[in-house]
């Protein structure tokens, strides 16, 4: 291989990769691209391949480059090339890889001449390489030719933006002796996406070809249009080299001897030439290197500290001893019974900020779904009057009664107190799940030991089930308590004059009216519920679904522009309002309720529905149990039977039938009142007796002793195959980790940064539309600064300006004014930049 630079970085970054494979990591080092860009028959691919070290490009007259090559140099132990359209082939022979590269650009473009910017991959292995990635891209052209596009230089110049704009990308702009530099297209491209000059080299080639008596000493010595990093000369085989089989080392010892017996280039001969190009681009490297050294040293000294606890934590860590298995049960048990009651009694640390969990999940439970639950049981009006009439006529039988019967009341009450079973036995069932649920994450923490986790998990949830029995049970008998006997001495009960008197004084009202008659005047102004809602039935001509601040009280549903509640946007009362669900839409990801009027009435402006959206079903829920505290009840889906039976038993009552059947209306809403409360205070303290605060109980006290008795102790403590690998990898990684800041240390004082060139004055590379970059650096030398003002100014150079620097005014810049610097124009007396052309000669 021709490139020694790029072989004593070798072993520096295989050190580095040897230390990030050694813990299972990538060694992200993402060195830099190095793309050649330049003009057509330029010498690019010959600069990549002298800096490869092998022959392996196609070469010829005219675009031969015709799509972007994107070549992959990876270290590896033996040598061979694979492209990525010709997968699981190996080529090892480098002339079968030049012959593919030419049939696969005419596949895509056609052998007329065609471009594609469609890249070719191709990847080579190899151990005399770094892990680079090298890009020759088509030369930059002007006229089309066969099959090219007429817009063919917009495009090339598209293809190479797309690579060159990268800042991991070192730009050489290559650019032959024998043609104007002032007019090189690759340094123009390089100043647009590089214009601080701090990626891109200037690479001259063909110096041989120049004609006689001339040269570009003043090029090469970076007078004549500098650049920050300066130009560096090569010499590459010609087509006749090529053809007669030249190989790349003897084109290096004839530059070489080029270089030494020119007489305008023998004094820099050692600045020249590919050698010379390898060791700036290596020096590159190792700066690379060396930047990205901060960043791993500190990522890899994070995770050392990550590591050093469950590190020390496994050293002289013995699986099979027994008092460690022993000791380690006691500590699991112990840690799982702490994790249960903190996840149900809550706790400051380790706190859920995602969903509800534990104690707050079964909170919610008895306070908002089992009331929910509670109101949505509630029969029709309709359908309980009914009901009522029937029963006080079948109780009267034949005769007519003159008196309102209490047997009609118990009756309904009775049918109404054995509908709440439902709820309650559904209630005792969320409880359970949750608790199930608790149980599994307390256990995640046993995972380490697969047999302890299943074992604690199924004694815990044999617990449960086998309370959830106990529990039933007395909910149910909690229900038969109050079938047993219907107090209406309690003090609560409002009694039959006072139903009566209600009764005389609502008989107009035939909705759920009975229920808010004896809440207090001012419970309108009592807050049920805030909260974000989403609008969602606004048209898009009037903006679309919007989110408010909505307030619900017991006479109103009220929203605002934000929760300041500054701003209202609208009320609306809650008469005659019910809710139902609506269907979650397949491409929405909120949960859906409306509310409606009973009276087929607009709710909201147009809208006879209001459809308000949340982020979970939860919300939904949550809120629709707030609706039911103010009195807004869920619609009732009226089924086929029922719609037959309640238009074949419609019957209009007399006066005084209606009136009996009111007040047991009202004694019915009265007593129920009674018992719902009753039992939504007993239901919490049921169910925490016998299920939560017994679970706790078993688990400190009885757990251990279940697990004891289950069975080999030894075997519940066996660790799982992945916590054993997890501890060989922890000290493995922790063992690892050291050795690798230890290694990068040594890579860090084993090589030397080389410095950034100072900037120079690169105005004469111009912009896009004529515009001068910014002027030179301070520190830049002060005979760069010569030369670089525009003739179109008008301004010459004052006369005291120091003459060496000719060449600058020869060049294809300033063409207009070549005797420039000898002149001195008396009317400017300083470098002053106040006079202007229009003050040296007043009218």
């Amino acid at each position: 291989m021709g490139n020694r630079g790029m072989e004593e970085l070798i072993p520096l970054v295989n050190r580095l990769q040897d230390a990030f494979s050694s813990i299972g990591q990538a060694c992200n080092l993402d060195l830099p691209q190095i793309a050649v860009v330049g003009g057509q028959s330029a010498g690019k691919s010959s600069v990549l391949e002298n800096f490869v070290g092998r022959d392996f490009l196609p070469r010829g007259s005219g675009i031969v480059t015709r799509r972007p090559l994107v070549l992959q140099l990876i270290s590896a132990t033996a040598e061979w090339g694979e492209f990525l359209h010709c997968k699981g082939k190996k080529f090892t022979d480098f002339d079968e890889i030049r012959s593919e590269i030419e049939a696969e650009t005419d596949r895509a473009t056609g052998a007329n001449k065609g471009i594609s910017p469609v890249p070719i991959n191709l990847r080579v292995y190899s151990p005399h390489v770094l892990n680079l990635t090298l890009i020759d891209l088509p030369g930059i052209t002007k006229v089309p030719v066969g099959d090219q596009p007429v817009d063919i230089e917009q495009q090339i110049r598209d293809m190479i933006m797309q690579f060159i704009t990268r800042e991991s990308c070192l730009i050489l702009a290559v650019t032959p002796a024998n043609t104007d530099l002032a007019n090189s297209d690759a340094l123009k491209l390089a100043k647009d996406v590089d214009p601080q000059g701090m990626r891109t080299i200037g690479v001259i080639t063909k110096l041989d070809l120049m004609d006689e008596g001339t040269d570009a000493r003043d090029v090469l010595e970076n007078k004549l249009l500098p650049l920050r990093r300066g130009y560096i000369g090569v010499v590459n085989r010609s087509q006749k080299d090529i053809d007669g089989k030249k190989d790349i080392k003897a084109a290096l010892e004839a530059e070489r001897k080029f270089f030494l017996s020119h007489p305008s280039y023998r004094h820099m001969a050692e600045k020249m030439g590919t050698p010379r190009l390898q060791r700036v681009l290596n020096e590159q490297l190792t700066n690379h290197i060396r930047d990205t050294l901060p960043g791993f040293r500190s990522k890899l000294q994070s995770q050392l500290l990550a590591l050093d606890k469950e590190a020390e934590e496994y050293r002289g860590y013995r699986p099979d001893d027994p008092s460690r298995k022993t000791k380690q049960l006691l500590q699991m048990v112990q840690q799982f019974s702490v994790d249960f009651e903190k996840r149900i009694e809550g706790s400051g640390d380790q706190v859920d900020t995602v969903e509800l969990s534990g104690g707050a999940k079964i909170n919610r439970i008895f306070h908002e779904r089992f009331p929910f639950e509670l109101v949505k049981m509630e029969c029709d009006e309709k359908e309980m009057r009914r009901e009522i009439s029937y029963a006080i006529k079948n109780i009267h039988g034949i005769r007519t009664g003159l008196f309102t019967p209490d047997m009609a009341f118990e009756a309904i009450v009775k049918k109404q107190i054995i509908k709440l079973k439902g709820p309650c036995v559904k209630c005792v069932d969320m409880v359970i799940q949750e608790l199930i649920n608790t149980v599994r994450q307390c256990s995640t923490k046993l995972e380490c030991f697969p047999m302890l986790r299943e074992e604690t998990e199924r004694i815990v949830t044999s617990h449960i089930r086998d309370r959830e029995s106990r529990a039933k049970d007395q909910v149910l008998l909690l229900i038969d308590v109050q079938l047993s006997y219907i107090n209406t001495n309690h003090e609560d009960f409002i009694g039959f004059a006072n139903a009566q008197q209600r009764s005389s004084q609502t008989n107009k009202s035939q909705s759920s009216a009975g229920n808010q008659a004896s809440s207090p005047p001012a419970s309108g102004l009592i807050v049920i519920r805030k909260g974000w809602l989403t609008i969602n039935n606004i048209s898009i001509m009037k903006g679309g679904a919007k989110e408010y601040w909505f307030v619900l009280t017991a006479e109103s549903l009220s929203w605002f522009k934000d929760d300041e509640e500054k701003e209202k946007k609208y009320m609306l009362p809650l008469d005659n309002l019910k809710v139902r669900d609506v269907e979650k839409s397949f491409m929405s990801s909120k949960h859906i309720f409306c509310i409606f009027n009973t009276e087929s009435r607009n709710v909201y402006k147009d809208n006879r529905t209001l459809e308000l959206a949340c982020d979970s079903q939860e919300d939904v829920e949550s809120w629709k149990s707030s609706l039911l505290r103010a009195g807004v009840y869920p619609e009732k889906v009226i089924t086929v039977e029922s719609e037959t039976t309640s238009t074949s038993d419609n019957f209009s009552m007399d006066p005084q039938l209606e009136r009996k059947v009111e007040t047991i209306r009202n004694l019915v809403d009265s007593y129920m009142a009674i018992v719902n409360k009753c039992i939504r205070d007993l239901m919490p303290k049921t169910i925490m007796h016998l299920m939560i605060n017994n679970v706790k109980e078993f688990i400190n006290a009885e757990l251990l002793a279940q697990l004891y008795s289950a069975g080999d102790q030894n075997a519940l403590m066996d660790e799982s195959q992945e916590q054993a690998q997890r501890r060989d990898e922890v000290l493995r990684t922790h063992q690892a980790l050291k050795e690798a800041l230890s290694i990068i240390g040594d890579i860090s004082t084993s090589t030397i940064t080389v410095p950034v060139p100072p900037p120079v004055d690169t105005s004469w590379m111009g912009g896009q539309g004529g515009r001068r970059s910014p002027p030179a650096s301070p520190t830049a030398p002060r005979r760069m600064s010569s030369g670089q003002r525009p003739a179109p100014r008008g301004a010459p150079p004052p006369p005291n300006r120091p003459g060496p620097l000719g060449p600058f005014n020869n060049s294809a810049d300033s063409p207009q004014a070549p005797s420039r610097p000898n002149r001195a124009p008396p009317s400017i007396p300083s470098r002053r930049p106040p006079p202007s052309p229009t003050r040296q000669a007043p009218p």
